[in-house]
């Protein structure tokens, strides 16, 4: 039998309004009415304490201050502030317990700057806060960044004789943290006599926030008593922080150790990222199976972040059937921004393009996120011109600034369709410095389309933007060197030695939920001798259906026959050799590689996803792969 509270209270609101209903021969006194308005708070009464309210005045009766401070707190819990604010300012001689029901209204409704001011007139009365009064203000000054204010509403605490009481000292910490004022955080922490896992916790998230990961884990171990805010602020923080196999290994950890606490959802929410990060997609299953076992599958921010993780660990079919269990008045901008983007990184601009139509259509206004996936779709499917009539309509039509990552899209866009002036002269037209983003995509389309002058161009600039990224001088070395341009070729290799340490290629296959990492060239894997033997024999496999080695992108000083043998020892080739080896065939190989697949892997892989009758996902620094039957998905377009 369904409980239905409302019908429940009726007979308990019905004993409380009878000596007031029953009250025509002898007035009652306005605190009589206190009583009722509290019970009905909280409980989405708002119709039956207007009533009161309106019985209150046609008696002529006027509220005192703890009346006041009653109806406040029920016009506030029923989502009525307007009522509430009108009652506080209605009373001559307010107390400390209706400043404090005003201002915990005003700061659960994110109405920060109005707590602040009511604040304000509550000092200037000479009343004193107390231990309910400064966590609602300082939650407020924490959410303005307002330090100053902070300092100050602090020292008024110590005045009050409240620093170190349990709530109020909790709350200062959340306050500096959330200001970024760390150290005055910490030396609170050190000299509060008694601290609750809230303080901790606080302290904890200031820590991964600032980036002090090595801090926030000394503090986490140091802890009493953990809860679930304690592993989800650690969790969520490695996360956040890039250390994504910290946070899976955290979140096993908080399973196996404590098996009575429960994630919640903020917590799958927090590892799920983790999962796509990683690209581990087992890992990510079992999370996915774990939330659905705990209920916590239909959360909407749970769906979308399950979207994102299928995504990035290239289970687009996945990524598509969380989306589509997320209901339609559920779907906020968030959950919209990650299809879109999934599309894209997949190489479905086409998809893309329909799911933003879609979501006009719900009536969900797009943001720079929505517009950087949906340019970046069009850009990998080569959807020229209708990505330059969304370019075009961002300010125009949606009122959606337009940011270096958009220009960056466009010019990556352009420069695909081998337009290269036109990405040239945007940039030239940019109402910001072009950054790297934008160079780098410029110089991709010069390699890819063998335009030395505007890959000059490009690569200069990137020289002086990010000197230490090895990328930019190998493409222009290379191409130095194609040209028959040894002395410049060897002048930007001297260059690159000189600036920086090259970052060596890797690439990372999961099997039986088991990350296996190799980098290029890898000859410490235990398997190491079984996939050399493989990766010898296929090239003859390969060239006699056709294939060609791409030599262009090696060392243009040594003979040819080393060069084949170098590219047979990429990363990316290695990791699928592995994966050839140690699973059963038909099953689908997803490997993740740190830098942008070269063309010759590109080719290879197509022609072993062929012979060996086996789909092969790669995603790389740039999008997805999916190569089958010697196809793949982005049709050579990338």
């Amino acid at each position: 039998m369904k409980w239905n509270h409302q019908a429940s209270l009726r007979p308990a609101m019905a004993i409380l309004l009878e000596p007031l209903i029953n009250s025509s021969q002898l007035p009652l006194p306005p605190s009589s009415y206190a009583a009722v308005f509290q019970a009905f708070t909280g409980k989405n009464l708002l119709k039956q304490g207007q009533q009161l309210h309106a019985h209150v005045l046609l008696r002529g009766l006027r509220p005192t201050a703890f009346v006041a401070a009653k109806m406040v707190a029920m016009y506030a819990s029923s989502g009525d502030i307007d009522s509430a604010s009108r009652i506080f300012h209605s009373i001559r001689n307010p107390s400390v317990l209706l400043f404090n029901s005003i201002i915990r209204a005003f700061s659960l409704y994110k109405y920060s700057d109005e707590t602040l001011q009511i604040y304000a007139g509550m000092h200037s009365l000479s009343l004193h806060g107390d231990y309910f009064t400064y966590p609602f203000v300082l939650k407020s000054v924490a959410d303005l960044e307002l330090v100053r204010i902070g300092k100050c509403i602090h020292l008024s605490s110590m005045k009050d004789g409240l620093e170190f009481d349990l709530y109020v000292g909790t709350s200062l910490i959340d306050m500096y943290v959330k200001c970024g004022e760390l150290g005055d955080a910490r030396k609170l922490f050190d000299e509060m006599p008694v601290r609750d896992t809230s303080s901790w916790n606080a302290l904890i998230s200031g820590y991964m926030k600032d980036g002090a990961v090595d801090l926030a884990r000394e503090l986490f171990d140091e802890m009493p008593t953990k809860n679930i805010v304690s592993w989800t602020s650690m969790i969520s923080g490695y996360t956040q922080n890039g250390l994504a196999a910290n946070a899976l290994q955290l979140f096993d950890e908080m399973l196996r150790r404590d098996s009575e606490l429960k994630p919640n959802w903020v917590s799958i929410m927090s590892v799920l990222p983790a999962c796509g990060h990683s690209s581990a997609l087992e890992q990510g299953r079992r999370i996915h199976r774990l939330a659905r076992d705990e209920g916590l599958d239909s959360h909407p921010s749970v769906q979308t972040a399950l979207v994102g993780m299928y995504a990035k660990c290239g289970s687009l079919a996945d990524a598509k059937s969380c989306f589509d269990r997320i209901k339609p008045s559920s779907r906020n901008l968030v959950s919209w921004n990650s299809m879109i983007s999934a599309y894209a990184s997949h190489g479905r601009g086409t998809d893309a393009v329909r799911t933003f139509e879609l979501m006009i259509q719900a009536g969900v206004r797009p943001d720079s996120i929505t517009f950087t996936g949906l340019l970046s779709g069009c850009s990998h499917s080569g959807l020229v011109d209708v990505g330059l009539i969304y370019f075009d309509s961002m300010s125009s039509e949606y009122s959606v600034e337009r940011r270096h990552e958009h220009y960056a899209c466009v010019v990556d866009l352009l420069g695909r369709a081998g337009r290269l002036v036109e990405a040239y002269e945007l940039i030239s037209r940019m109402p910001m410095p072009a950054g790297a983003s934008a160079w780098g995509s410029l110089l991709a389309a010069g390699r890819c389309h063998r335009n030395l002058e505007i890959s000059e161009l490009a690569a200069k600039k990137l020289f002086v933007l990010e000197p230490e990224n090895c990328g930019n001088y190998v493409i222009l070395s290379n191409m130095y060197a194609e040209a028959g341009m040894w002395d410049e070729a060897k002048s930007i290799r001297a260059l690159q030695k000189s600036r920086v340490r090259k970052n060596p290629g890797c690439s990372w296959i999961e099997i039986d939920g088991k990350a296996h990492l190799f980098l290029g060239g890898d000859a410490s894997h235990p398997q190491t001798e079984q996939i050399y033997l493989l990766l010898e024999e296929l090239p003859e496999k390969m060239k006699a259906v056709g294939y060609v080695p791409d030599t262009s992108c090696s060392l243009h000083d040594v003979s040819e026959e080393e060069k084949e043998y170098s590219l047979m020892a990429h990363s990316e080739k290695l990791a699928i050799a592995f994966g050839l080896l140690n699973t059963s065939p038909g099953t689908v190989l997803r490997v993740t590689k740190n830098l942008r697949i070269c063309g010759d892997c590109h080719t290879a892989i197509k022609f072993v996803s062929k012979i060996y009758e086996r789909e092969i996902i790669v995603r790389d620094v740039n999008r997805f792969h999916h190569f089958e039957d010697g196809k793949c998905s982005c049709g050579d377009y990338w």
